[in-house]
């Protein structure tokens, strides 16, 4: 009778059932059938700009389908941001993100447009970049561990670092580096990386924490003097500098980095779609390339694997930034 029972329900359930698997099969199959919206939170020419035009041609490139770039900046990313947590849960409509969007301007922000885990489906990651901790070399340092004898013995705040931005993850960087090796730097604010290169070139400040592309070639011709990088493991631009925890701070990692997400509610099937596709491109060497020559690296990742990537950077920068003291604006 139990059988004959389940037998019965299954029939029962049957013609409801099967329109639903129809209407997510033909979701998947059938997108993308019309134009995507790429959100780039930043201005044009930018690293965030370059990888969202390199996703969005790739995806164009498998899928027969135009992927458009809409650059949208303001507030550290949120008004791009924004645009895409309150646009149709459909697909059509995605973000490439950065650390910012997804974790930290949370913390550095009064009032946020959207929650930074609620409003988005994650989708994949797609890239990072390392810091770099570099100085003028009139600086008596060559390592990032006499950077920081040398700092104690100056005394807190008497040798300055500049960094684009305040909460920025220049910025950002040299406060949790602080914080592992228990010294104290100044911190001198500049309205972009440039007017922070031009300054520590002609030694008006010592040292940066800053993305390293812009600073790579004065690193290579010895006009400065790279003492570590804040990624996980060292950098393919820059072989022979060590990475910052290998100089005896284990766990340090700074690499900012950058996601495809698209509005909550997005089905399910389309995200694993573009998932998919977007963590093949993390291994294609042609993307590999064109990443690299916009200074940053590949960053494969599903959208599982973004999440679990929130999350401890979640727990990592809501450390820093209370140790910092930093108070939202």
């Amino acid at each position: 009778m139990i059988g004959r029972r389940t037998l019965i329900a299954g029939a029962a359930l049957a013609p409801l059932a099967a329109p639903m698997l129809a209407r997510h099969g033909w979701a998947q199959s059938t997108y993308p059938n019309k134009q995507v919206r790429v959100v780039v939170p930043f201005a044009p020419a930018g690293t965030t700009d370059l990888l969202g035009r390199i996703a969005a041609a790739h995806l164009q490139e498998v899928w027969g389908q135009t992927f458009v770039v809409d650059n949208k900046s303001g507030a550290g990313g949120n008004v791009g941001a924004e645009i895409v947590a309150k646009a149709p849960a459909d697909g059509y409509t995605l973000l490439l993100g950065t650390v910012g969007t997804a974790v930290t301007n949370q913390f550095l922000y009064k009032s946020m447009p959207y929650d930074s885990v609620k409003s988005f489906a994650p989708v994949a990651l797609f890239g990072e970049v390392a810091n770099v901790l570099a100085v003028h070399p009139d600086m008596p340092v060559k390592t990032a561990k006499e950077y920081v004898e040398y700092c104690k013995k100056q005394g807190p705040n008497k040798v300055s670092f500049g960094s684009p931005a305040v909460g920025g993850t220049g910025h950002l960087a040299m406060e949790y580096f602080q914080s592992l090796a228990g010294f104290k730097v100044e911190h001198v604010v500049y309205r972009g990386s440039s007017l922070v290169l031009k300054d520590l070139l002609a030694n008006h400040i010592p040292s940066t924490m800053d993305n390293l592309p812009p600073y790579l070639p004065h690193i290579q011709s010895g006009a400065l003097r790279a003492l570590g990088v804040s990624s996980g493991k060292r950098w393919f631009s820059l072989p022979d500098v060590p990475t910052i925890a290998e100089q005896g701070y284990p766990g340090f990692d700074a690499a900012p980095w950058w996601y495809v997400a698209a509005p909550a509610g997005t089905p399910p099937e389309i995200v694993k779609k573009l998932s998919d596709e977007l963590v093949k491109a993390s291994k294609s060497p042609d993307v590999i390339k064109k990443i690299r020559d916009a200074g940053a690296a590949e960053l494969g990742g599903s959208s599982e694997d973004l999440a679990k990537h929130m999350q401890s950077e979640y727990v990592k920068w809501k450390r820093v930034v209370e140790a910092a003291k930093l108070e939202p604006q």
